[in-house]
């Protein structure tokens, strides 16, 4: 079995141990066949609460944390601008 493994951007701390982070993606236009983006939110658990909003981060997906939070904090790929 594959672990998903998403990288976005980190654009709220929400709460202790977790940040709410978009992933952007890039697709196919079905009628138009242009490219457009797309975007998600995901929650993603923190367990040291060293990501900040603006980071770029890397997550892979887990066991269930809580209703919503099914990924965990892989590495944080470049931090933002404070």
């Amino acid at each position: 079995m594959a672990l998903k493994v998403i990288q976005g951007t980190v654009v709220k701390k929400a709460g202790d141990k977790t940040a709410t982070v978009l992933v952007e993606r890039k697709v196919v236009h079905p009628r138009y066949h242009k490219i457009v983006k797309r975007f998600k939110k995901y929650l993603v658990h923190d367990e040291r609460n060293e990501t900040n909003v603006g980071d770029t981060i890397t997550a892979v997906e887990c066991r269930p944390i809580s209703k919503r939070k099914a990924f965990r904090l892989k590495e944080i790929v470049a931090t933002g601008v404070k």
